[in-house]
């Protein structure tokens, strides 16, 4: 029956001629993908497995022809359970593998909270972006590209475990007291997996995922806020009850739900616990495998030596390549040796940026470049925090880097002066043939931008951020944020200074925004030509089941001829969105839609 089926099918990793189609039963089963084609009926079958009494399968679609599109059903024993048949008027599902040609078009974007799409909620958390565009694209609307994305990447926090909705903490006050530690935040596996059932359970989302493929990676609300913010942090967290099985159910369910779907066929054949699954199948064919022992332990021992796994990993775009980067369990943290990537994970990052690629894209949950007063003040508080100021001030650094989450790229100077040294090579052609741009997609701050790093001669390399899709700022801290990009510069580089943190080597502007309210960014990628977009959705007479599709920004960022110094200035732009432009961009086109709602 139809109700076999509680989570799925999520469309997640596609090549040119494979894909992994993941879903979560509501009991052990077989789960089948069954298409037809010019070929005839093909089916390809998986047995669940099990996690803390939960059901998943992911099944490996394969013998795909490049660029063809075929719808599918989804099958648990047998009895088709998707689609659903319960009146949700969506077109088939469908899966299209890699065309080898063509643009690539990327739609992405991070902090999504799972509350009702009605008039009360988006009066508090906004219209959920993710949701519009879905509903738009169903009823044939195609956004600013004029197409749909060939990919959906989620950069983090798309489930906020230390930051429950009325629905989250109804279950879990069903099952323990809320006065009890740790009150509304999760506590273990069962709550996680009701937590991705709130957050991926509405039809629009569940259409959405099934057809077009998706990759993700955490940030710290999936864990905690500030989540290996520092050694003090992790201290504090350790000496609790509950952080043990809070980071164990959190890393667990994180490669259940999102990590396992990242992986290409060849690389789900060498992760340990994928592999221990397969071996313990083949041990017992007709049984559904409990997993839960070699979940937790796998959990454990990632937490606790973050060199035992790799959470980062990387995936083709056409003739483009995409790095994901995990800039938060990777962390080195001891005094005097931080590192947002660990030795082995920097290393890594480091074989990864090569030349030889159309465009080299980076995405990483924290934005690489804040505004630079901000990375100024970030780079002074950590140097505070080390004792630049003497030991009696290391406690007030800790306190501001807690409190004002003061952790990102700017938070750990010796990374980010790597990582631009890596980035320069390659934008100078010394790893391989420079590529077009080098480009920074991330999310985390809760308001969108663009910036450029102010370069000359070789790659352009800029920033692009799309946060969030579903939980905006209160007004009174937009205007906090807008107003320390710009105050926080002078202050941040007199700071810095005085505790004598270098200046990076980089220097860099604002292009576009900031946009505050909920977006989804878009991503056109077309040869050398880059065309990136914002887009939302606001409620029309009242119609809150159905909000429409606003565009916020559309960018055509063109790349100039090389050895080219300068780019025509713009003609116009809308005042007060775009701000601190600098001739860098050959076009820029800016609608700003009226957001009333």
């Amino acid at each position: 029956m139809p109700g076999d089926l509680v989570l799925g099918p999520l469309l997640r990793h596609v090549d040119s001629s494979s894909a992994a189609v993941w879903v979560q039963t509501s009991r052990a089963a077989e789960v089948s993908v069954r298409h037809d084609d010019e070929d005839g009926e093909r089916v390809w079958r998986a047995r669940t497995f099990g996690v803390h009494g939960h059901h998943y399968a992911l099944v490996e679609v394969d013998g795909l022809r490049p660029g063809e599109r075929t719808a599918y059903q989804v099958l648990v024993d047998d009895e088709v359970a998707w689609p659903s048949g319960d009146g949700e008027d969506f077109p088939p599902s469908t899966v299209r593998a890699t065309p080898e040609e063509g643009p690539v078009r990327l739609a992405f974007g991070s902090c999504r909270t799972s509350v009702p799409h009605d008039a009360v909620h988006h009066v508090s958390h906004g219209v959920d972006a993710l949701r519009a565009y879905a509903l738009a694209v169903r009823d044939g609307e195609k956004g600013p590209l004029g197409t749909e994305p060939d990919l959906l990447l989620l950069l983090g926090d798309q489930v906020y475990a230390d930051s429950t909705t009325p629905a989250m903490q109804d279950f879990i006050a069903a099952r323990r007291d809320l006065d009890e530690d740790p009150g509304p935040e999760l506590a273990d596996y069962d709550e996680y997996a009701e937590l991705y059932r709130l957050a991926w359970g509405d039809p629009a989302l569940r259409w959405l995922f099934s057809w077009l493929p998706s990759l993700m990676i955490f940030d710290d609300h999936d864990v905690r806020d500030d989540w290996n913010t520092s050694v003090r942090w992790r201290e504090e967290m350790e000496a609790t009850s509950w952080w043990h099985g809070r980071i164990v159910a959190g890393l667990g369910s994180y490669w259940v739900y999102q990590h396992l779907g990242n992986l290409s066929r060849r690389e789900r054949a060498a992760d340990p616990l994928w592999v221990e699954l397969l071996r313990r199948q083949e041990a017992s064919p007709h049984e559904e495998v409990d997993l839960t022992d070699a979940v937790d332990a796998f959990a454990e021992l990632a937490d606790r030596e973050p060199t035992s796994y790799r959470w980062s990993y990387t995936h083709p775009l056409g003739r483009s390549h995409l790095v994901v980067v995990d800039s938060r369990a990777a962390r080195q943290l001891e005094p005097g040796d931080r590192s947002m990537l660990d030795h082995e994970e920097m290393r890594w990052l480091d074989d990864q940026l090569t030349g030889g690629h159309e465009h080299l894209l980076v995405a990483t949950s924290l934005p690489f470049l804040l505004p630079r007063g901000l990375h100024h003040l970030e780079a002074w508080d950590e140097a505070v925090a080390e004792g630049g100021w003497g030991r009696r001030l290391v406690g007030v650094g800790e306190w501001l880097r807690q409190e004002l989450d003061l952790e990102h790229w700017g938070a750990f100077s010796r990374s980010f002066d790597r990582v631009t040294r890596m980035v320069d090579e390659v934008a100078d052609g010394e790893r391989g043939a420079a590529p077009c741009s080098v480009l920074f997609l991330s999310g985390d701050v809760h308001h969108s931008y663009v910036t450029e790093v102010e370069r000359t001669t070789g790659s352009r390399v800029l920033q692009l951020v799309c946060s969030p899709i579903r939980n905006p700022l209160p007004r009174v801290m937009r205007a906090v944020v807008a107003g320390m990009s710009h105050a926080a510069r002078p202050l941040g580089t007199l700071l810095a200074s005085s505790a004598q943190v270098p200046d990076p080597r980089w220097r860099w502007h604002g292009v576009a925004g900031p946009w505050f309210d909920n977006n989804l960014a878009l991503l056109e990628i077309d040869g050398e030509d880059l065309r990136a977009a914002w887009v939302g959705g606001r409620i029309l007479g009242g119609e809150h089941d159905r909000p429409r599709l606003t565009t916020v920004a559309d960018l055509s960022l063109d790349v100039p001829p090389v050895g080219s110094e300068h780019r025509p200035a713009l003609a116009h732009v809308h005042p007060g969105v775009v701000g601190g432009l600098r001739g860098r961009v050959l076009r820029l086109r800016e609608r700003v839609a009226d957001r009333g709602r």
